[in-house]
C-alpha cells in the first residue's frame, strides 16, 4: 500500500493541511484513523466523494481493492467556509458531498473518476477548491494558535484573544471544529505524541509524554485507551499511521 502527501498550493496553505493519496492494488480492510482535529474531503472509485468529519476516537475505513482514494485534509476549525456547512454538524459521520456541492459535487466527481491515476484525481480535487476569501477571522486565528501549540494553549487567554468570553469561544470552537476547546486541545496533543512516535526508531514513552505535553506517562497512556482502545505500544507495534484517513 502506497500512501503520499502533497503540500497545498500556496494560497491555500493557510487552510489545508495536505493533499494526500492511497493506492494499493489490494483491498483494504479496517484502515485505522485515529483522532486529529481535521475534517477531510474524501474520494474513492467506489464511494465517490464524501466529507469526513472531525473525529472523537479513532474510527475504521474499508476499501475495496484495488484501492484507490485520494483527499483533502484542512486544517483544525478552516473546512466550514469551503463546505458551507459548521463542523459540528459531521463530527464522527459523514456525508456525500453532493449534499453540500450539489451539481458542482457531481461535475467534480467525474473529472476524478476519468483521471489517468489517483495521484492525479488528487490534484483534480485540490484544483477544485473555491478560494477561501477573506482571511481568517478571530475565532479562526485562535483555533489556528491552539493548532501550531498542539494544545498547549491557555484557553482563556485564547478566548480573550479573539474577543470572546470562554463560553462564547467554546460555542465557536465546537461550530468550526467539531470538537470543544478541551477536547481539541486532547486530540492535537495526542496526536503530537503521535507525530512523535512514528519518527522514533524506538519510542520512549515518558519523555514522549513530557514532551507532548502530558502530565506523566500514565496521563498519554489514558488518552490513547480513549481514542483507541489500546495502549501506545500496542498502537505503534501495529504501525499505525496517524495521518492517513
Amino acid at each position: 500500500m502506497l500512501y503520499r502527501e502533497e503540500s497545498p498550493p500556496a494560497e491555500l496553505a493557510r487552510w489545508v493541511e495536505c493533499a494526500w493519496s492511497l493506492d494499493s492494488e489490494q483491498a483494504v480492510a479496517g484502515h485505522r484513523v485515529p483522532p486529529d482535529g481535521c475534517v477531510d474531503i474524501v474520494y474513492d472509485r467506489v464511494h465517490g466523494l464524501r466529507a469526513i468529519g472531525t473525529m472523537t476516537v479513532e474510527q475504521r475505513f474499508d476499501f475495496a481493492g484495488p484501492a484507490q482514494v485520494a483527499g483533502v485534509r484542512f486544517r483544525p476549525g478552516m473546512a466550514a467556509r469551503f463546505l458551507r456547512i459548521p463542523s459540528s454538524e459531521l463530527t464522527d459521520a459523514s456525508t456525500p458531498l453532493e449534499d453540500l456541492w450539489s451539481s458542482r459535487a457531481r461535475e467534480l466527481e467525474r473529472k476524478m473518476d476519468d483521471a489517468a491515476s489517483i495521484r492525479d484525481a488528487m490534484g483534480i480535487l485540490t484544483g477544485s477548491l473555491p478560494s477561501p476569501g477573506a482571511a481568517p477571522d478571530a475565532v479562526e486565528r485562535a483555533i489556528e494558535a491552539v493548532t501550531q501549540a498542539s494544545g498547549d494553549a491557555e484557553l482563556d487567554s485564547i478566548a480573550d484573544q479573539a474577543n470572546l468570553s470562554p463560553r462564547q469561544f467554546r460555542r465557536r470552537c465546537l461550530e468550526l471544529t467539531g470538537l470543544t476547546p478541551k477536547r481539541l486541545c486532547r486530540v492535537l496533543r495526542f496526536r503530537r505524541a503521535c507525530e512523535m512516535a512514528t519518527h522514533a526508531a524506538r519510542p520512549d514513552w515518558t519523555a514522549i509524554a513530557l514532551d507532548a505535553g502530558y502530565f506523566d506517562q500514565a496521563h498519554l497512556i489514558r488518552d490513547f485507551h480513549e481514542f483507541t482502545g489500546v495502549a501506545p505500544m500496542a498502537v505503534f507495534s501495529n504501525t499505525l499511521r496517524t495521518s492517513a484517513r
